[in-house]
Order: structure tokens, then C-alpha cells, then sequence
């Protein structure tokens, strides 16, 4: 008969490469992998807005690892590892590009592989390969080199003497990168040098490379080191040696987007953000996501739950945003298997994100005025008389009442069904509000009147400088009730509207 400590849980190690920073190039496994995991444990260098795909009840420990600076010693991040592990957790150990290459993968492998626990490699995009794409160098060119040498600048300090070869890298030629080594160029250009390689060879040294903040610095190998100093070029950077720099002035593709070099602040719900962060990201922003509500049940669910329910029996159904319709429909489907239980009601919704999430589950969209806001619903009901009829709000708590108010004067007959309602987001897993605070930003945006009230609410010092971008004249209006003045309003009020008016903003400013 099975013990029950044979019975017990048995946990697992997954060593996964998180990518070089940008979101688009870690694998589908790893993200499956962080989905799932019980505890994470992540890296200075692994971006952390990967967290946001953990699940709520996660354990996430940073390890630090940053140069000069670890919070954990390795040996007490390979015991962490292997007592999560014992303790039954599926635990993702989160490195930064691959975790074989220059990362210590291997150390932590034996360490888990010696207590007997099961483990699992997912490899990641390399810096080495990614940070020059990014910056327009291709590693091989046939015209150029037909192989490519990666080494690294920061070897294990407890070595007497360097085990890079600098003589047969000089013999070696083609393409070499240098991983984690940019406070030591000048020592290693020196060396190089000294080994026979010309002076003149070009050199790259790519920083942040494939996240917003990528920045490029280009030279020789007898002045990259100068020039860095003079730029103030930090870690971490990747550094490329060889003639195929050269072609950067023709291939930069990433740093020549409209936003490139601009950080930019997204205020949406956690969940909503990614829409608006990936068409900013697409123009070349560095965005960081600092939500500032999040979205929680209608505070009476029973009560919503029965209007709901009621449905069929009201002429219009008026969605005023997608979270209405998603709350909505969560309950409908709960409560009944057939989209005609709906009934003949017609239904309206204001702006396209809330018709596209109604046809979503396949239902028509009767009514969508040109105009995103209340007044232009108001507007068309006045058109066609509503007298007598029976109209179904569905829409947030504590939000505007100018339909209710307006509809009822028109003689309709209105029940308000409160879908969901704004709370404070009190979480901040990816550190936004901490790099806000130290780095600055260039624009915050806000896409709605809680998004505006909810982050003044954090207290938060206002970087100097940083304007404000808004979706439309409500939000505009409780930004300025608040004191902040709006320096770009969309004029369609949606996230496509808010992200032209932003790019055509930046590229205005830099014509200027």
C-alpha cells in the first residue's frame, strides 16, 4: 500500500530563458510555464511585467542578480530552488535571455539535479543574438564573415587570470559579442589591441537592447571606450565587434520608430492594458503599465444578476463599455445556454471596442452613435422617441447617470444594471511605481475619469515634465477638475483615437 509520503506532491523546477526584454520574444512555453507556476523566482534582468501572467495565490521572490548587487548569493537561490521544490511547488526559476548561456543555468541544473528533484530547461532568445538584430547588425553576412564567437566580459572573480583568449579572438576574426562585460570595455579593447586586432574595427554596444530604452553607441575599438565614458553608456549593454556594424546605418530599423525613445505610462485596468501598451510598444515607446483601478463584481451581484435575467423583456440594452458586456454576458451564459433568451430587445453600445466585444458573442449592435460618449446615445434615442419603452443600463458603479437621467426625461422607462465596479489597484508586482518615481516619464496616459482620480490617490510625485495624454472630454474634464492640465486629447475617443493622437504629438514635436 502507497505511504501517504509517497502519496505527497512531488514539485518540479523549470529553468526558463525570460528573453532579452521585449514581451514579443519570450516562447509560448515559458509564458505557459509562469502561468502555472506556484512559486517564481526571477532576475534583474528578466522584464517584469512577465508577472503579470502568474496567477493571483504565486509566490514571487526576486533574486536580484543585478551586477554588484544580488540579493541572493547563487548558492542561496540553488537552496531556495530545492526547498520549494521538496516542499511540493512547481517553481520557475526566471533568467534573463537563455539560461544556458552565461547565466548560471548549469549551476543551478546540478544543484537540483543532486537533490533528486525533476527539472525542466526552456531556453529563451539571447541578447547576443536579439540585442544586435535590434539595433539593425545582422551577427553573419556572406559578404562580410561566415561565423560568429560570443564570450563574456564578466568572468567568475575567484579566477586568477582571465581564461578569454584574447590572441586566438584575434586570429578568429569574424563577428564577435560580448555578453556582460561593458564596464570592462576599455580594459578588453586594450587587450584586444594588444592581440593584433586593428584599432579601427567597428564596434556596437547595444544597452536595454529590444525593450524601449534601447539605446545604441557606435565607435572603434581605440575609442568605444572614451566614447562611452563621455556618453555615460551603463549596464547592461551587449558589445558587437566586427565590419558588420557598419551596416547599422542602413539596417536600424528599431531605434527609427515615431516614439523610439519615448516612456510613456499606462494607467489601465492590468488586464485592459495590453491593447493600448502594444500599439504604443509597435511606435517604438518604452511603456511601463501602472494600473490604477482594477475590476471587481457590482457590490449587490444578486441584484444585477436578476436584470440580467430579465433581459428579454426590455426593448433596448444599452452597453456603455466593454467591461459591461463582458459582465453581462458572464452571467446570461450562466443562467441560460441560448443567445435568444435575450429576447427582441435591441441593444446599443457606445463606441466601437464595446459593439466589437457585443458581436464578440454574435449578437447585433443596433445603435452605435458616432460620437463615444453618453450624450451622443441620448441624441439618437431622442431621434427615433422612446417613450414607454423599457431601457436596460448596463454599466458601472458610481459612473455618470446622464443616460438614466436624460432617457428618463425622453419618457423612457430605465433600470440601471450596475455590472461591475472601479476599485484602487494596490498591487504594483512589476515595480512600475518605482520606476516612475526614479526614471521619470515622458506621458502618462488616462483612459478613463477612475484611471485619473485613482492614481492621484496614490500620492505619487509628479515626474518633472511629464504631460498627459486623454481619451476624451470626460476624462479631460476630471483631469482638469483635478488641477492637471491635458496637453493631447483624442478626437476619437477610443484606444485607436488615443494612440494617433499621440504619435502624431511626438512626430509634430520633432519636426519642430
Amino acid at each position: 500500500m502507497q505511504s501517504k509520503s509517497d502519496r505527497k506532491k512531488k514539485g518540479k523546477v523549470y529553468l526558463v530563458g525570460a528573453g532579452p526584454g521585449d514581451l514579443g520574444l519570450v516562447t509560448l512555453r515559458a509564458k505557459e510555464c509562469i502561468e502555472r507556476a506556484e512559486v517564481i523566482v526571477y532576475d534583474h534582468l528578466a522584464n517584469p511585467e512577465m508577472l503579470g501572467w502568474a496567477r493571483d495565490d504565486a509566490e514571487i521572490i526576486y533574486a536580484g542578480k543585478k551586477a554588484g548587487e544580488h540579493v541572493l548569493s547563487q548558492e542561496e537561490i540553488n537552496e531556495l530552488l530545492v526547498e520549494k521544490a521538496h516542499a511540493g511547488k512547481e517553481v520557475v526559476r526566471l533568467k534573463g535571455g537563455d539560461p544556458f548561456i552565461f547565466g548560471r543555468g548549469a549551476e543551478e541544473a546540478k544543484a537540483i539535479v543532486d537533490a533528486g528533484i525533476a527539472f525542466e530547461i526552456v531556453p529563451g532568445i539571447t541578447s547576443a543574438i536579439a540585442g544586435p538584430a535590434y539595433a539593425g547588425i545582422p551577427v553573419t553576412h556572406r559578404a562580410e564573415n561566415s561565423h560568429v564567437t560570443f564570450f563574456t566580459g564578466h568572468e567568475d572573480p575567484s579566477k586568477t587570470k582571465s581564461a578569454i583568449d584574447y590572441a586566438a579572438l584575434a586570429k578568429l576574426g569574424g563577428t564577435q559579442v560580448m555578453l556582460m562585460g561593458v564596464e570592462r570595455i576599455e580594459a578588453i579593447a586594450r587587450e584586444m589591441m594588444a592581440n593584433g586586432v586593428r584599432g579601427d574595427l567597428p564596434v556596437a554596444l547595444v544597452r536595454w537592447a529590444t525593450t524601449g530604452r534601447q539605446e545604441t553607441l557606435t565607435g572603434t575599438l581605440e575609442d568605444i571606450a572614451q566614447r562611452a565614458v563621455e556618453a555615460g553608456f551603463e549596464a547592461p549593454a551587449v558589445a558587437v565587434f566586427g565590419d558588420v556594424v557598419a551596416l547599422r546605418k542602413d539596417l536600424n530599423w528599431y531605434e527609427r520608430r515615431p516614439l523610439s525613445g519615448k516612456r510613456i505610462v499606462v494607467t489601465r485596468t492590468r488586464k485592459q492594458a495590453g491593447t493600448l501598451t502594444a500599439q504604443l510598444r509597435a511606435l517604438g515607446a518604452d511603456v511601463f503599465e501602472l494600473p490604477t483601478i482594477r475590476i471587481e463584481p457590482p457590490t449587490d451581484l444578486r441584484e444585477f444578476a436578476e436584470l440580467v435575467q430579465d433581459a428579454h423583456g426590455y426593448d433596448w440594452i444599452v452597453f456603455t463599455s466593454p467591461n459591461g458586456v463582458d459582465a453581462f454576458f458572464e452571467i446570461f451564459y450562466k443562467l441560460y445556454d441560448d443567445a435568444r433568451e435575450i429576447g427582441a430587445a435591441k441593444i446599443a453600445a457606445i463606441g466601437p471596442a464595446t459593439a466589437q466585444r457585443v458581436r464578440d458573442f454574435h449578437l447585433h449592435v443596433d445603435l452605435q452613435p458616432d460620437e463615444f460618449v453618453a450624450e451622443a446615445v441620448v441624441r439618437e434615442f431622442a431621434k427615433q422617441g422612446v417613450e414607454n419603452l423599457r431601457i436596460l443600463l448596463a454599466r458601472a458603479e458610481k459612473a455618470r447617470d446622464v443616460l438614466s437621467k436624460e432617457l428618463s426625461k425622453l419618457g423612457a422607462i430605465v433600470d440601471e444594471a450596475f455590472a461591475y465596479r472601479t476599485v484602487p489597484e494596490t498591487r504594483d508586482v512589476t515595480g512600475a511605481r518605482r520606476r516612475l518615481l526614479e526614471e521619470g516619464a515622458d506621458l502618462i496616459t488616462f483612459t478613463s475619469s477612475s484611471t485619473v482620480e485613482n492614481f492621484l490617490a496614490l500620492g505619487l510625485l509628479w515626474p518633472k515634465g511629464m504631460k498627459i495624454a486623454s481619451i476624451g472630454p470626460i476624462t479631460s474634464k476630471t483631469a482638469n477638475d483635478h488641477g492637471l492640465k491635458i496637453d493631447i486629447e483624442a478626437r476619437r475617443h477610443d484606444i485607436e483615437g488615443l494612440v494617433e493622437a499621440i504619435r502624431k504629438f511626438f512626430v509634430s514635436e520633432n519636426v519642430e
